[in-house]
């Protein structure tokens, strides 16, 4: 077993309280917004092993089947094939979609054979691999995932008044729906950037004058003006409309699958994806947009949020079931004085404690875990949960 110590990405949407609060250490006044647990080259948790700090990373590459087991090595190559985070937003995160598997590795294969630079600002595909992942919520979280049924879209954008939103309103109430979402995604996202800076102010004001007042929508009419606030004049606030708001509640789940655009908007939670970052946007970014690469990846199907809930076998462990095998996230809620609670040893295991104190007990003694702190367990290693707390284990399903 290893203790991590973990790095914290300081991107600017990031929130300058919850990841302190969880660490239980002063915030330093600048936002804080992911904390990476796992052998991610951009940021891999550093252990000890008696000869000084290392990156996981490196621990893995020197012995691969010893540290991440023959099976996993087979199906995911040499690396741990998925990264842990906290992740803390205190404004919106970009409008996004994740290629599935063969459109990662065609994409990855046509940019490396054209010769784009792995570091270019308009590069799509840092690498051949697919990125599904889970949100789980810590607090209340907030977010868009998929799309609305096409005419409660319509019925939304008519709401606001806004001329220009007019034709969409059509095309969304005469189409069949992938047709009519596809049609209106690419409008909102190729019109003139000024008509369309003038269409966000208009409907912002309206979308704030809505939240306000009594209704099903007003929560959702309030996220959407909180979001264009943000990104004032971008194209993503209106293609925004055509998501389901969602909330999720502690303890609540999302899975975003691969073609399903999706944000995050605010709140603290516990994620976990495939190694990869490939990601394709669709606003509320100043980055890169490629609206010809997006619509050959955005799956333009309707339906509501899959809220997820975890189901507790007879052990205690509460899994989020998810149909991918890169990555298994459950969680233990530890009662002083119980059993220790045996962990399957068949992969790798990251394990956070989210709440509480607890200890990972092993062949080779105990290793205390406050809030906030992470372990690595090797595949193989026999390990156990004692102490009052909640623990979140992210491995492998195969």
């Amino acid at each position: 077993m290893d203790r991590l110590v973990n790095t914290v990405r300081p991107y600017a949407w990031g929130s300058t309280t919850a990841i302190p609060e969880l660490l239980g250490v002063r915030p330093t006044g600048e936002p804080q917004a992911e904390m990476w647990m796992g052998a991610h080259p951009g940021a891999p948790s550093r252990v000890d092993r008696g000869a000084g700090s290392v990156a996981l990373s490196e621990v893995i590459a020197a012995d691969p089947e010893g540290e991440l087991g023959a099976d996993a090595v087979r199906l995911f190559g040499p690396r741990l094939p998925f990264l842990l985070k906290v992740l803390a937003a205190a404004s919106p995160l970009s409008l996004q979609v994740h290629p599935d598997l063969a459109q990662a590795k065609e994409g990855f294969a046509d940019e490396e054979g054209r010769g784009v630079p792995a570091d270019a600002p308009h590069r799509n595909y840092k690498d051949a691999n697919h990125k599904p992942e889970l949100i789980c919520a810590l607090t209340p979280f907030n977010g868009l995932c998929g799309f609305r049924d096409p005419n409660e879209a319509a019925e939304l954008l008519a709401a606001l008044e806004v001329d220009s939103l007019k034709p969409y309103v059509d095309i969304l109430q005469a189409h069949p729906e992938s047709h009519a979402l596809r049609e209106v995604l690419t409008a909102v996202l190729t019109a003139d950037p000024e008509a369309m800076a003038e269409t966000v102010r208009q409907a912002t004001a309206a979308a704030e004058r809505l939240g306000a007042q009594d209704g099903p929508h007003a929560p959702a009419y309030a996220a959407y003006a909180s979001i264009a606030r943000h990104y004032p004049g971008d194209p993503g606030a209106i293609a925004a409309i055509l998501l389901n708001f969602v909330t999720l509640q502690p303890g609540e789940a999302l899975y975003l699958g691969a073609g399903v655009p999706h944000a995050y908007l605010d709140g603290l939670g516990v994620e976990v994806m495939a190694n990869s970052d490939n990601v394709l946007r669709c606003g509320l970014t100043p980055k890169h947009v490629d609206v010809p690469e997006l619509l050959r990846v955005v799956r333009f199907e309707s339906g509501a949020p899959a809220v997820l809930r975890p189901e507790a076998d007879p052990s205690g462990e509460e899994l989020y079931t998810t149909p991918i095998d890169e990555f298994r996230l459950s969680r233990h809620v530890l009662a002083d004085g119980a059993a220790p609670r045996p962990l399957p040893t068949t992969g790798p295991q990251i394990l956070l404690c989210a709440s509480g104190e607890v200890s990972v007990c092993g062949a080779d003694g105990e290793l205390p875990l406050k809030r906030g702190e992470s372990a690595f367990v090797p595949a193989g290693e026999e390990a156990a949960l004692s102490g009052d707390g909640t623990v979140f284990r992210a491995t492998v399903t195969a």
